[in-house]
């Protein structure tokens, strides 16, 4: 408990911060967007073009593992758009709903909570996780809002307009570029190496400072916004795990990548969600509100789900 409250502290420090700077004054009202623009065309596709370019596809080749956890994403993301669009939102709601729900932080909490119980060998299946999460589900929520933009109801010049838009986004121009120069097999100079680094580590941070900023706005929260927020909190910790559960046992995925892929699951929701939203600037309230109130949540749960699988931090000690 005390080593995954030592990994989550850090998130609610910088979130804290955000938080702070705005309510006295250091941080104006174009922060967040200023911010968000950074991570958007400089920090995230760094750290997505350095991901996929590193990526070694033969040890990427897990179908049990990717079928149970990418297909529990999926599920969840359109079951909430479908939910979502049901209940009277825009598209674009429904495309971050979607991902409220779906979008496990892999990269800045699972990484180091796997490595803690599993050792070295959860690296390849979290970075598959990440590549699923952080691409796969970016996108799906981007097109659906890229839709959602265009006034054109003509279907091949919506589709054509949609397509230059997605092309001229940086989020999914950048893992595109990652393959193709993973592929070339040209490989990294260290000085490019530790400038995507350094680039690339800086978007999850800045992600949660704007968290801050956005909550330390000074508005009035609608009781539908807190129903909301609270609903799909318990649709991350709860239903995306209960799914991934089913599917691994489908599947019949081996059982420590089993638990990998449903401990996985039961992440908070990262800031992914945010990072699109501000950058199509769509509400954020309750997309922050998720983020936070999950990740507090995730104190409690997911413990409670490492002693349903048998697991402790102790479990394997890391080399």
């Amino acid at each position: 408990m005390l080593s995954i409250l030592s990994i989550i502290a850090p998130v609610f420090a910088l979130i804290a911060c955000g938080y702070a700077t705005r309510r006295i004054g250091v941080l104006g009202t174009q922060a967040v967007s200023e911010l968000n623009r950074f991570v958007v065309y400089l920090a995230l596709p760094a750290l997505l073009f350095d991901v996929m370019a590193h990526a070694s596809w033969s040890e990427l080749a897990q179908p049990h593992f990717i079928a149970a956890y990418g297909l529990s994403c999926g599920v969840i993301f359109f079951a909430l758009v479908a939910g979502s669009l049901i209940a009277g939102q825009t598209l674009s709601t429904a495309g971050i709903n979607g991902l409220l729900g779906s979008y496990a932080n892999t990269a800045y909490i699972g990484f180091p909570v796997l490595l803690i119980i599993f050792g070295r060998e959860s690296l390849v299946p979290v970075t598959i996780a990440s590549i699923i999460t952080v691409c796969v589900l970016n996108a799906s929520a981007i097109v659906l809002i890229e839709f959602a933009s265009q006034s054109e109801r003509r279907p091949l010049r919506l589709a054509g307009k949609v397509a230059v838009s997605l092309a001229k986004n940086p989020i999914l121009i950048a893992p595109v570029l990652g393959v193709l120069y993973g592929a070339s097999g040209l490989g990294f100079p260290e000085a490019a190496d530790t400038f995507l680094k350094m680039l690339g580590g800086a978007a999850s941070p800045l992600a949660l400072v704007v968290i801050g900023l956005v909550l330390a706005e000074p508005r009035a929260v609608a009781a539908a916004e807190v129903r909301l927020s609270l609903a799909l909190t318990a649709v991350k910790l709860i239903v995306h795990p209960a799914l991934t559960v089913a599917l691994a046992t489908l599947f019949a995925v081996p059982s420590r990548l089993a638990a990998m892929a449903i401990l996985l699951a039961a992440l908070p929701t990262g800031s992914g969600p945010l990072i699109v939203a501000e950058f199509y600037r769509l509400p954020a309230l309750v997309t922050s509100a998720v983020i936070l109130i999950s990740t507090i949540a995730a104190l409690l749960t997911v413990p409670l789900v490492m002693m349903a699988l048998g697991l402790g931090v102790s479990a394997v000690p890391v080399p």
